[in-house]
């Protein structure tokens, strides 16, 4: 019974709820003087109709089946309707019989340069390259989905990270930054790269080992949840020893150090040898916080 359970959870959590977007794109433009500032409040406004509104899949659902994500734009120069930003990008799934939510996703992007005039369409052509805007924010929302489908299923996220691949690929021949493998090794091209890579499926194990085998269970049995999340951690540790310092390593991290703290900082002990230890060497820019986790 407990398997027919588990698999009818994974099958509509999997193939239903990680399918579109509930987003809210904020473009923030403090660092721009001296300008008219109607432009940068339209680009919001047209980034939230152009995320929330396409069809990033084949199905319908209803608003709370959507995945709760933020896109957070910081312009830094802007001029001609050239705009010189970075952009962050967060994402978190709801834990199962709680009325609480897991940050799953929290990437840090400053190579996001883009034209925009006022008032233009905003339209993704997976067949084509249209402009670094579009394919950038579709590329994220891709991404978005992929990595939520990851933490109900192994593997899941697959025909998601195909999808942003295929941006990589035509976006590249663009010039623009972030797209490219001759450029730094944690940008858009690695990102996708790195996902759909084997050897670094560790992650995409320990995302789902976290999340449906460790946070939701929660509310079931505490104890042997931690204990699963301590799982993952090792699991994170096994990509580590094989790529120490890796971009997918520092997004897990990025997502979850907090939570991890919190989880292990109360509630019943669960007697992990090492733990601290590993996490700070997987994640030594979070070792202020590992102090914090008690056992």
């Amino acid at each position: 019974m407990r398997k027919i359970f588990s698999l009818i959870f994974v099958c509509f959590f999997a193939f239903s709820h990680a399918q579109e977007l509930n987003c809210k794109v904020t473009v923030n433009y403090d660092k721009i003087t001296n300008v008219n500032t109607q432009i940068f409040k339209n680009l919001e406004v047209s980034l939230n109709d152009f995320v929330n509104k396409t069809a990033w899949t084949e199905k319908t659902y209803k608003d709370n089946e959507k995945i709760s994500c933020n896109i957070f734009i910081t312009l830094n120069s802007f001029d001609s309707n050239n705009f010189e930003a970075s952009i962050q990008v967060q994402s978190s799934r709801p834990i199962y019989n709680s009325s609480l939510s897991s940050p799953v996703l929290n990437i840090n992007d400053k190579d996001f340069n883009f034209q925009y005039i006022e008032f233009q369409n905003l339209f993704y052509n997976p067949n084509s390259y249209d402009s670094n805007l579009v394919s950038t924010i579709a590329f994220y929302s891709y991404i978005i989905l992929g990595v939520d489908a990851e933490s109900f299923a192994l593997d899941s996220g697959t025909p998601f990270f195909q999808s942003a691949q295929e941006i990589v690929s035509l976006a590249a021949a663009s010039g623009g930054k972030g797209w490219s493998q001759s450029e730094k090794t944690q940008n858009r091209y690695y990102l996708i790269n790195d996902l759909m890579s084997t050897t670094f499926k560790p992650y995409r194990e320990a995302m789902f080992q976290y999340h449906f085998e460790g946070m939701d269970n929660m509310s079931k049995d505490l104890k042997t949840s931690k204990e699963t999340i301590a799982n993952a951690i090792n699991t994170l540790s096994q990509l580590h020893a094989v790529r120490p310092n890796a971009y997918l390593t520092r997004i897990f991290f990025d997502a979850k150090a907090d939570e991890i703290v919190s989880i292990f900082s109360g509630g019943p002990s669960v007697p992990i040898d090492g733990l601290v230890d590993k996490l700070s060497k997987i994640s030594p820019i979070n070792a202020s916080k590992w102090t914090n986790v008690k056992f």
